[in-house]
């Protein structure tokens, strides 16, 4: 159910047995449409995509490229794991049925075959083997999964792209605008609060094997970078990866954060995702910590994609706002 690493992803190219079958090659018909209909993009691997006009049916083998499609009002036909984004994303839901194609790091080439789609919308997480034998099936979007140097315009980039390819453009201005006015709400909303500059930790964690994990969302995570643009300032201070910005501790490591306001989100789908509330629930270190003893930690609503889009950012902005101000 959790973001894939790098390196899980990288571990599930040997396990793929994908089948090489169509092209992406325009058909005789494609050929004859007007040229000012069809449609050239460069992705982030530097592929040239040409696709004879707008994509309409769209296959997504990554739930933060889902969001962008949904936001973008085009209904994927295939998505991976299904259920799982209707788990973990309920801030942009789905609106029809779409067909499962399988986990994110496995997609089915047979099944997104069988759909017979325009576009297939993958990330930079997906091991390189995947989508060359996509590329076999339909044209590839690919879009880079996430970049710490500058987490919101990478999440713009990818929306841009994707609006480009569906000639969704215009909509896609309107998200931004949106999510660019909800955070200059938040901020002001906070600075009115008196927490402009309050120091903010937020991470998410999980139970494996009775062991605690922790994983810190430094400043190039995503949420990181939203946090900073309210006026909050990231209290951690380890080195995330170049992509998400993640960091790895224990609860052992949370005693360097200090006098914090302190925030995750879980998913009650999952209890292994919820150890603040759970497993650290009786913990001596973490009910020895400045921010639990003073009711300084908050756990927001279930259903916000940390990975998203403008429209999972902008409800993260009202949780952190609800949450801090009331």
């Amino acid at each position: 159910m959790r973001r894939l690493l790098m390196t899980a992803a990288a571990a599930t190219a040997a396990a793929l047995t994908l089948t090489a079958c169509g092209t992406t090659e325009p058909s005789a018909d494609d050929a004859k449409k007007p040229t000012a209909d069809r449609v050239t993009l460069t992705d982030a691997s530097g592929t040239k995509v040409r696709l004879a006009g707008p994509a309409r049916k769209v296959v997504a083998t990554e739930w933060n490229v889902v969001e962008n499609l949904v936001s973008l009002g085009i209904d994927p036909v295939g998505v991976a794991d299904v259920k799982g984004y209707r788990t973990w994303d309920t801030a942009v839901p789905l609106k029809n049925e779409p067909r499962d194609i399988g986990t994110r790091g496995e997609p089915s080439v047979d099944t997104i075959a069988s759909l017979s789609p325009d576009l297939i919308v993958a990330t930079t997480d997906l091991p390189p083997a995947a989508v060359k034998q996509l590329r076999e099936v339909a044209p590839v979007l690919e879009v880079r999964s996430a970049d710490a140097s500058d987490p919101i315009g990478q999440m713009n980039e990818n929306l841009d792209l994707i609006a480009r390819a569906t000639g969704t453009t215009k909509r896609a201005d309107t998200l931004r605008k949106q999510f660019d006015a909800k955070v200059a709400e938040g901020k002001e909303a906070l600075a009115q609060a008196g927490l402009a500059g309050a120091k903010f930790a937020f991470a998410d964690g999980y139970l494996t094997s009775n062991q605690v994990s922790i994983r810190p969302f430094t400043s190039g995570s995503l949420i990181g970078a939203v946090n900073e643009r309210l006026g909050l300032e990231n209290a951690w201070t380890l080195e995330g990866d170049e992509n998400y910005g993640l960091a790895a501790t224990d609860v052992e490591g949370l005693t360097k954060l200090g006098d914090v306001q302190f925030a995750y989100i879980g998913n009650d789908g999952d209890k292994n995702s919820t150890p603040f509330d759970g497993a650290l629930a009786k913990n001596s270190v973490w009910t020895s910590l400045p921010f639990v003893k003073k009711d300084n930690t908050h756990r927001l609503p279930d259903g916000i994609w940390l990975f998203g889009g403008p429209e999972s950012m902008g409800a993260y902005i009202d949780a952190v706002v609800e949450a801090l101000t009331t």
